[in-house]
């Protein structure tokens, strides 16, 4: 009976679905104003969510020093973590306009 249900669904959906309409705007436009929407999302999230990594960090650490030795240990594991990702974040930042510069793509895009 499952088989059926799922069998039914999957033709509702292949029978359904329409091709895209023809539009004024090329796809190549369209990728590239996906890509320009998507830097200026990461270009402004990304250097909040080092500060905040690097914060959280801080505060784990710091906490994991009270507790006792086991917390302590993987609390420190925690906050390496933490920092490396807040690491990984500052690297993307600082090289992702320079790869994408070379991959042809607008920087600053409109």
């Amino acid at each position: 009976m499952k088989k059926l249900l799922f069998l039914f669904l999957f033709l509702l959906l292949v029978f359904s679905a329409r091709p895209p309409e023809p539009s004024e705007v090329e796809p190549t436009q369209k990728i590239m104003d996906a890509l320009c929407k998507f830097y200026k999302f990461l270009e402004g999230l990304l250097p909040i969510v080092v500060i905040i990594l690097i914060i959280f960090a801080a505060v784990i650490f710091a906490a994991g020093q009270v507790m006792g030795a086991e917390t302590r240990s993987r609390a420190n594991v925690w906050a390496t973590a933490m920092l490396i990702g807040a690491l990984i974040g500052i690297l993307v930042a600082l090289i992702g306009p320079w790869i994408m510069t070379e991959m042809g793509f607008p920087i600053p895009c409109q």
